[in-house]
């Protein structure tokens, strides 16, 4: 872990000579120490919104841009898939994608769209960048992770392409900060290649069925069993701790079940050290989708309605531990 600094220059319709600096920790790969992936400049004076304070020359050498009347509506969907320390980003026309995976064997993605902004501007097919998730949600809150009553921050996001930092452009109560993050080279992201057409079992649960799991089960043990079934006892989730095996099984018709489509039986299997991030995007959801296809593979959709109402999407992919055969 690194600590560098950041200073922040306060600047007013009377010039000051004030300045404070804040230390920002974090990791990173390939940089000269004497580059700072991050840095921030702070701006006190009359409020101006941030779709105005731009020229059009300026505007015109982003090939991204993204701008919110409340920052929480994205860095909560980002904490969701908050589990590693770098995030792939991915732009097109219809919203943003930002990728997180672990040991090749799960995939967490967020989905933004793009009508959940209030500008979304995409000047290329697509716009592609990895970025340090850790640093990027401590920038979005950086005027506070509570909010504050009657009180939003907006934010507009900026990018100008390969080789180019992220830009972040905050205001809360007339004071605007700007943000640079360096961006990186965007890795290969895995595909699980899960496609509808392979699905072969999927049930909707109300996401309070599932934090109920979560909550009753042992979860001192290893893996996760998943059982899907056309008959008794239809889904039924499973552990195997050390106070013993423990299940919990949900009947068809259950209230909680707000659909269920079995074409076949299936018992499989996944680590639990796998499957816990994804409680972050459980604790803020009010359904969840779950799927399995015809090799076990795992996805795990979860619906969140942000702070205005609107809908975001995230989504686990799992690989399955071992498949148990069928009794």
């Amino acid at each position: 872990m690194i600590s560098i600094s950041a200073r922040v220059e306060i600047a007013s319709p009377v010039r000051t000579d004030s300045e404070v600096c804040c230390s920002v920790s974090q990791v990173f790969t390939h940089l000269p120490e004497e580059e700072h992936p991050s840095w921030s400049r702070r701006y006190r004076g009359p409020s101006m919104p941030l779709l105005t304070q731009y020229n059009e020359e300026e505007y015109e050498q982003y090939c991204l841009v993204a701008s919110l009347d409340n920052v929480r509506n994205l860095s909560t969907v980002l904490k969701a898939i908050h589990f590693r320390e770098h995030a792939t980003c991915f732009a097109t026309k219809n919203g943003i994608k930002v990728t997180v995976e672990n040991a090749k064997c799960v995939q967490a993605n967020a989905f933004i769209q793009a009508d959940v902004f209030q500008e979304f501007v995409v000047r290329e097919e697509s716009v592609t960048f990895r970025v340090n998730l850790t640093i990027l949600l401590d920038c979005l809150s950086i005027f506070g992770s509570s909010p504050t009553p009657g009180t939003l921050t907006a934010l507009r996001m900026c990018y100008q392409g390969y080789g180019h930092p992220l830009m972040l452009f905050l205001e809360e109560g007339g004071v605007v900060t700007v943000c640079k993050i360096t961006t990186q080279e965007p890795e290969e992201t895995l595909d699980f290649d899960f496609c509808s057409t392979n699905v072969m079992n999927k049930i909707i649960l109300q996401s309070e069925g599932l934090r109920e799991a979560f909550s009753e089960l042992d979860m001192t043990g290893d893996v996760l069993q998943i059982t899907v079934s056309p008959d008794k006892p239809y889904f039924r989730l499973s552990t195997f701790g050390n106070a013993g095996n423990s299940h919990l099984d949900y009947p068809k018709d259950s209230d909680l079940v707000e659909a269920f489509h079995c074409n076949k039986t299936q018992i499989n299997r996944y680590k639990l050290s796998l499957l816990k991030p994804s409680t972050k995007a459980l604790a803020l959801s009010c359904k969840v989708s779950i799927r399995t296809d015809n090799r076990g593979f795992l996805s795990l959709q979860y619906m969140i309605r942000n702070e205005d109402g609107q809908i975001c999407f995230v989504e686990y992919y799992c690989c399955p531990d071992e498949e148990v055969p069928e009794s």
